[in-house]
């Protein structure tokens, strides 16, 4: 074994240690141990013999002979089972991956016992917050192949759909129902609604926070769930008080490479504290939701006096950095990104992030660090330093340098209310050439800004990765500190989601961005000027809309587009590895500051079609075909669009 992280492994795990005596049944034991931590990494088809050398003093050496063999890799996930979900959409939930050629950095192509087990409970969790509450995730098999690889399947039974039919909390007679109106409102929003275990957990949520206040301190809660006729539930919560006890001593163990102080932080309760269940459930919890460790688990025990308890929390370091390496195509072309993450630098916490993103036209690398909860604050503190070379000489007459830094922070200031303030500052060099514009020669030369921006974030959606249900509101900013030439920039966006029975979702979205020059002498650069992104107007080429100037297309200084999207579930329900989905989109891009000649563009674009996700072999791939409805006379179309990407 060369790698010395997987000999510490071993040596922590067997029973048998240095100078302990030497116990046959043990070094048996440990054998099966060492093949069984072997498996856990991938090496399934590893040979372990041990052999025993005799010092003629009173001692032994115990030699494991180790032959790790090749790691296991997983041909191909399968999803069996009445599991009334696609394909497609279930390979995006789990972390396992199948073996391709290209996927030489990927891990997750190795067959891990950790690893499926995770797998089995993202995929239980996935179906709780679609309602299908019986949900029966059988033991996964992995079936040996002629060619050493092996085949992982999931056999999964869904169940039916069910609706929470009625709601009640239960409280002690001496405790105030007003404390508890919060919970008992979100309560009643959950009736005749599907189950959800993410809404469930909102109500615990409240609790939790009520369970601070002095009132309240030794407070538990138990959730009784009730099957009704007809896919009902009947919800019933529980609170009850617990005993008066007090955290007499924190014990924090197998942190060998997190500090303590940071694990600390994350927990609900401290040394002196009323021990309370719920918060002493939401600390595991906390814990976990970190991902800088394997396994989690706490004991509480008597301390000193019957009124005192000692928590002893329990963790297990994992590896916390990350290489990744991705590759698209599109119709606009090809383009390829790399990345290296740590994700707990130093026991810190503390996340960084170094990347390179190459397409066409661009070059953009960067490096990012980001405090998660800096000086203990419940602010994230983040700073990036970027450069970005955009080359357009060719198509365009201009080649754009761009390079600087941004410092700020995100929190949350109220319930589901963020704000994200941040500072920039960038040099940017433009370059011309003969086949530039007037307008762009006469913008040619160095800049230096420095901007104020920030976010204000209103966020009801139920999740923030495959959203069903909720809306989400986000106003942005970005005013000159200090210009060469002052710009404002405003922006608004808004999507709304709304499931309609069990597959059925549609999203109704806004889009705006408006930016104006501060200094009535000059114009808004064009780098800075203002073009919809390609999602938000399809049919149309990517930039190819708005003022035209010559040949150019130079961007407007007001952008808006107005989105409808609903997926199609009834369209081919037997293929297990698409999704379609219809959509109608509309926009405009107009407005020029700096010529009264060139038309300012005002039309509104729409268009509508079909989109097809398709997981493929060499992953996922996204068809668009649509059909402009209406446009400008200067616009490019483009009926269809594709792109396809994976991950290395």
């Amino acid at each position: 074994i060369k790698a010395e992280k997987t000999k510490k492994l071993l040596l922590e795990e067997i029973q048998l240690k240095d100078k302990s005596p030497y116990i046959e049944f043990l070094a048996s034991q440990d054998l099966t141990l060492i093949k069984n931590v072997l498996s856990a990494q991938g090496y399934y088809f590893s040979k372990v013999k041990s052999s025993i050398q005799d010092n003629n003093n009173e001692t032994i050496n115990l030699i494991y002979d180790i032959e790790l063999g090749e790691k296991a890799l997983i041909s191909k996930i399968e999803f069996t089972g009445n599991k009334k979900i696609k394909d497609r959409k279930l390979r995006n939930v789990i972390t396992s991956e199948e073996n391709r050629f290209w996927k030489f950095i990927s891990r997750k192509k190795y067959l891990n016992p950790r690893q499926v087990e995770l797998d089995k409970r993202l995929l239980r969790n996935y179906y709780l917050d679609r309602g299908y509450y019986k949900v029966v995730v059988s033991d996964s098999s992995a079936r040996l192949l002629d060619s050493g690889k092996f085949n992982l399947v999931f056999n999964i039974d869904a169940g039916s759909i069910y609706k929470i039919n009625k709601t009640e909390l239960l409280l002690p007679d001496d405790y105030n129902p007003k404390n508890f109106v919060k919970v008992i409102k979100i309560l009643k929003k959950l009736e005749n609604e599907k189950y959800s275990f993410t809404k469930l957990s909102k109500v615990v949520d409240q609790i939790d926070k009520i369970s601070l206040s002095r009132e309240y301190e030794f407070i538990t809660a138990k959730i009784n769930e009730e099957i009704v006729d007809n896919n009902l539930l009947n919800l019933k919560i529980l609170i009850s008080e617990t005993e008066k006890k007090y955290v007499e001593k924190i014990n924090i163990f197998g942190n060998n490479i997190t500090h303590e102080t940071f694990i600390r932080n994350s927990l609900e309760i401290d040394e002196g504290d009323p021990f309370n269940e719920l918060l002493h459930a939401k600390s595991i919890n906390n814990i976990k939701a970190l991902n800088i460790f394997k396994e989690v688990s706490a004991t509480v025990e008597n301390g000193t006096t019957d009124e005192q308890k000692v928590i002893t929390f329990n963790v297990e370091e994992k590896p916390t950095g990350e290489i990744t390496a991705g590759a698209g195509v599109s119709s606009d072309g090809t383009s390829f990104g790399f990345a290296i993450k740590e994700n707990n630098y130093s026991g810190t916490g503390i996340k960084l992030v170094a990347s390179m993103d190459l397409s066409e036209d661009a070059v953009k690398g960067q490096f990012g660090i980001t405090n998660p909860n800096w000086n203990y604050t419940d602010k994230a503190l983040n700073a990036n330093v970027q450069s970005i070379v955009t080359d357009r000489l060719t198509k365009n007459g201009y080649k754009s340098s761009k390079t600087g830094f941004s410092f700020g922070t995100s929190f949350e200031q109220y319930e589901d209310l963020y704000i994200s303030p941040n500072i920039n500052s960038y040099v940017e060099k433009l370059e011309t050439n003969s086949s530039a514009i007037a307008s762009l020669k006469k913008q040619e030369g160095n800049y230096f800004d420095t901007n104020l921006g920030y976010s204000i974030m209103y966020d009801k959606r139920n999740r923030k990765w495959r959203t069903s249900e909720g809306f989400v509101s986000k106003f942005v900013q970005s005013l000159p500190i200090y210009a060469d030439d002052r710009s404002i920039l405003n922006g608004y966006e808004f999507a709304k989601y709304n499931s309609w029975g069990e597959d059925l979702i549609t999203k109704f979205s806004i889009y705006t961005r408006a930016v104006n020059s501060l200094d009535d002498s000059k114009d808004v650069r064009i780098s800075e000027r203002v073009r919809l992104p390609r999602d938000r107007l399809r049919g149309f080429e990517s930039g190819k809309i708005g003022p035209k100037d010559g040949n150019d297309y130079v961007g407007g200084n007001y952008a808006t587009a107005v989105n409808f999207t609903t997926n199609l579930p009834m369209i081919l329900p037997s293929v297990q590895s698409a999704d379609f989905a219809f959509f109608i989109d509309a926009g405009n891009v107009w407005g020029v500051d700096y010529s009264d000649t060139v038309n300012e563009s005002n039309e509104i674009r729409s268009a509508a079609g079909i989109g097809v996700n398709w997981f493929t072999p060499i992953g996922p791939m996204n068809f668009t075909l649509a059909q402009p409805i209406t446009k400008a006379s200067s616009d490019k179309t483009e009926t269809f669009q594709f792109s396809i990407g994976t991950t290395f």
